[in-house]
């Protein structure tokens, strides 16, 4: 798109995944339809769908083709699709507008940023390996959108700039999912799928994970101290200027309160919950939503909110998360059209008889990059394993190479793209809290996603030799 001067400028985050949708829509009518047989098994005590190798058939595209009509019901499919997490984007973001509404967390990070004077900057890798834990461990994603609106104060509140905020949590989870050891939501379901007993590559995964979380560390501690040194050449300098207002709106002036301080401990001891729910539990969306709203009631209480002000708080909450919500389920509407359009069987198909035919040496790289073509189309690790490995599996026996490698192959190229994908929810929804385009996002992240993509390559034709 071109702006009055000629100039290009790149779509609103609602424009480019409307676009996308068309696009896909188009791409029912010139790929065609197919689909493999599935059979339903219990891995790791869940019930998934896998299909069988060697069975893809193509069908009549009568009834596939998406038109119109599907086009502009995509955005409410997607969304219906999506409610799980546009619910619990809402309901957290409820809470937090009453947690953020009582400025006990702005005048906590303000305490910190002064207390750490010089040395605000360790909070980057302190924080990023935490959450690349995480995101090696137990697949953390989803459960870092309450986080962004806190680390973009904490940045704004440190002199650096709500892109470093971004990459600190989505690079750190996302290098975390690159580099995972035992998530098992892309490592332990893949190799259910894949027959690969017990993890004999445990080790070399640890060794990629250190590799893979350093490197994002450099990267965003490198970017971050040039954003300090001169503020005015942050590519979000602009945006930063209008938003800082709704993440620091509180009195610098004002005592760090005993109330403060018991609503930072309640919020502290409810992420410790969280996490331990997470881990021993189970919990997901749903539990997590409610341990926020708890959390949004407690800190109301001890506020001195009446019933009035919690529940006006709440409802500004959700209006300032609603443009996260809604993104992620109209990134949610480009699936439902490709799997309307039943083409994700033909494409996958197509990767699967183009890496057979390729020598040893070239197969490691293509098969990386197929694996994060195919995330583009399937965001979900999980999604991307039940889909990918019983066709790749295979793949690896006829080059007679490991098959825990081509589970490798998948994490890497899940975690790459969605780095750089316009139809990742969760980036969406971190973007959008701070309000940053995603052409502007785009322009950072694609340099550390080339980085990594090299590195993944590397490391994946190193673990074909082991």
């Amino acid at each position: 798109m071109k702006s009055k001067k000629g100039k290009f400028t790149f779509p609103h985050s609602y424009t480019l995944i409307f676009l996308l949708i068309i696009v896909a829509a188009i791409m029912t009518w010139i790929i065609p339809s197919g689909q493999f047989d599935t059979v339903v098994e219990t891995i790791n005590g869940t019930e998934r769908t896998t299909v069988i190798p060697g069975t893809y058939d193509t069908i009549e595209k009568a009834g596939h083709g998406q038109g119109i009509g599907d086009v502009l019901q995509a955005p409410a499919a997607g969304i219906i699709s999506a409610v799980e997490v546009v619910a619990f984007v809402l309901v957290v973001g409820g809470s937090f507008g009453v947690i953020l509404k009582t400025g006990a967390v702005d005048r906590a990070l303000f305490a910190l940023a002064n207390s750490l004077g010089g040395k605000g900057i360790l909070v980057i890798p302190l924080s990023m390996i935490l959450f690349s834990l995480g995101g090696s461990t137990f697949g953390m994603s989803e459960e870092t959108i309450p986080l962004f609106a806190i680390f973009i104060s904490l940045m704004f509140s440190l002199g650096y700039d709500s892109i470093t905020a971004i990459l600190i949590i989505f690079l750190g989870t996302q290098s975390g999912y690159v580099g995972s050891t035992i998530n098992p939501f892309n490592v332990l379901i893949a190799q259910g799928i894949a027959d690969v007993h017990g993890n004999p590559l445990l080790w070399y995964r640890v060794i990629c994970w250190i590799v893979i979380t350093t490197i994002s560390i450099i990267f965003t501690m490198n970017y971050a101290r040039k954003v300090k040194a001169n503020p005015e050449r942050s590519i979000v300098y602009t945006s930063d200027q209008k938003v800082k207002s709704k993440f620091q709106s509180f009195e610098t002036n004002k005592e760090f309160s005993v109330r403060d301080k018991l609503i930072i401990s309640g919020f502290i001891v409810g992420l410790g919950v969280m996490i331990w729910g997470i881990i021993t539990q189970g919990w997901y969306m749903v539990e997590i939503s409610g341990l926020f709203v708890g959390l949004a009631l407690l800190a109301g209480i001890v506020a001195g909110f009446d019933q009035k002000g919690i529940a006006e708080a709440f409802v500004e909450g959700c209006a300032d998360f609603a443009y996260a919500a809604v993104i992620i389920g109209l990134a949610r509407g480009v699936l439902v059209i490709l799997e309307n359009g039943m083409i994700i069987d033909t494409i996958l198909n197509a990767l699967a008889n183009l890496l057979v035919k390729l020598p040893k040496a070239l197969f490691s790289t293509i098969l990386l990059a197929a694996q994060t073509i195919v995330t583009f189309f399937v965001p979900s690790s999980s999604g991307a394993s039940a889909l990918t490995m019983p066709i790749m599996a295979p793949l690896g026996d006829l080059l007679n190479i490991n098959r825990d490698v081509i589970v490798l192959s998948n994490q890497f190229g899940n975690g790459l793209m969605n780095m750089i994908s316009p139809t990742g929810g969760v980036l969406l929804a971190g973007l959008a809290i701070s309000e940053i385009n995603f052409s502007k996002w785009f322009k950072v992240a694609i340099k550390i996603f080339g980085i990594l993509f090299v590195t993944a390559a590397i490391l994946l034709y190193i673990a074909t030799l082991l």
